[in-house]
């Protein structure tokens, strides 16, 4: 029988094992989703997991374009930026984002303000890639697919 020790084990980044993760966001929840992308990021799903230390897996999204929002926040919500200048407040809503140039940034910026501010977040944030449609460069790295919708009947629209 193997005896019991007292010590915690910490993982530091020579002993933490990235795996690559796969997830089509098309039909889902932005907040749902983003805050499961947020968990794998940060590691909190593994045993091992050490707030200090990148930890997290990466993980690659696909067919952000395809994402929902529940009720009717596509029109009514706003999102808000300044551009440095008096009175330079600009604002936005969810449904012309995605339709425009970079619709992947819904779901990158819900993920962002999931994530701790600081060195160490943004370090997390380099692990996730966001593509609009449904090809991505990384198979490669042969990712697991995780089936968000099947974990819980919230986080797809229409389910």
């Amino acid at each position: 029988m193997k005896a019991l020790t007292k010590t915690t084990v910490s993982a530091n980044a020579a002993t933490v094992e990235k795996k690559w993760v796969l997830i089509d966001a098309e039909g889902l929840v932005v907040g749902r989703v983003a805050s499961i992308i947020a968990n794998i990021l940060r590691g909190k799903h593994k045993p091992s997991f050490t707030p200090h230390v990148d930890c997290g897996d990466n993980v690659i999204v696909i067919n952000a374009e395809k994402v929902a929002f529940t009720g009717k926040k596509m029109q009514d919500k706003r999102y808000y930026k300044h551009t440095g200048y008096a009175g330079g407040i600009k604002e936005t809503s969810p449904a012309k984002i995605l339709e425009g140039r970079f619709p992947e940034r819904v779901l990158e910026k819900a993920v962002e303000r999931m994530i701790p501010r600081g060195p160490l977040g943004r370090q997390q944030m380099r692990n996730l890639r966001i593509f609009a449609g449904s090809e991505h460069p990384h198979e490669g790295q042969n990712p697991e697919v995780i089936d968000v919708a099947s974990m819980n009947r919230k986080n797809k629209v229409g389910a």
